[in-house]
């Protein structure tokens, strides 16, 4: 049985992929915006952020909230240790594009740290949800990560962030080294999905730079639930949840097993030691 705060936030994720879909076919009316090179977001990401956050208050007008696009806001009352944490649309550019992988992310943040997760993909209709301490799902079935015991034969999924440019050659070395013994690597455009194959298995790791806590709140929770481990390049716990870092930040994920042999490849390549 759901948490009742992981209800309101599957109702919230609803709402937000209605609009979504909704405007899917209007994609050449829409306004876009590049807020930074190569980093997008049109008027629909609006919209829809605010048909979530409309729902995530209507039940609990006292958290915080930090979102893509409104950014962070206090909740009724001043400071809260509860944030809702969301990306309304995550995958925009496949969105914008008309490429169908694209979902939206809710996380609820307890003092820095993921409470409740909800990823939701409209398309097809698939609803990732997890809960500290009580599993994850994928449409109410139990999900686990896959159980490759070392990096031979995985599949693995990454990002290049807009941010991250400036890294591309070194994370292009990792690869490299990554695909002397991994079966592929994808790129998918959505960080949030990445996470949640991951925790389904369908993916057995998956490494990033340059990502937000908009990106990853919700799918961090989902591996950890799932079973697998989450940490930054260098092996180190992640930041806060609840805060957004200029820069972004790194995330590697996969099993328990698998967590350690995929961060010595991204040291020993040299990309690892790109970050301070």
């Amino acid at each position: 049985m759901l948490q009742p705060a992981v209800n309101i936030m599957v109702k919230a994720a609803r709402a937000g992929g209605g609009v979504l879909l909704r405007n899917m076919h209007k994609l050449d009316a829409l306004n876009v915006v590049e807020k930074a090179r190569h980093d997008y977001a049109s008027e629909v990401d609006g919209l829809a952020e605010e048909a979530i956050v409309k729902e995530l208050r209507r039940a609990y007008p006292e958290y915080a909230v930090l979102g893509e696009e409104g950014g962070a806001k206090p909740g009724r009352g001043g400071p809260s240790r509860y944030t809702w944490v969301i990306d309304p649309l995550d995958g925009t550019s496949n969105y914008l594009r008309g490429i169908p992988h694209w979902c939206v992310s809710i996380a609820l943040v307890e003092g820095g740290e993921p409470l409740h997760a909800v990823i939701f993909d409209p398309l097809r209709n698939e609803l990732f949800t997890a809960s500290r301490g009580a599993g994850a799902q994928l449409n109410e079935r139990r999900i686990r990560v896959a159980d490759r015991k070392e990096p031979g034969g995985a599949l693995l999924a990454t990002g290049f962030a807009p941010r991250e440019r400036k890294r591309a050659d070194a994370q292009l070395r990792a690869i490299g080294a990554l695909l002397e013994s991994a079966e592929d690597i994808r790129r998918s455009g959505s960080a949030a999905l990445d996470l949640a194959y991951v925790a389904a298995g369908r993916y057995d790791g998956y490494f990033e730079a340059g990502v937000h806590p908009w990106d990853i709140a919700a799918g961090v929770l989902l591996v950890r639930e799932a079973g697998g481990r989450v940490s930054d390049f260098k092996g180190a716990t992640l930041g806060p949840m609840n805060v957004a870092f200029a820069g972004g930040r790194q995330v590697l994920a996969s099993n328990v097993r698998l967590l350690d042999p995929l961060q010595k490849t991204l040291f020993d390549a040299g990309y690892t030691k790109e970050f301070v």
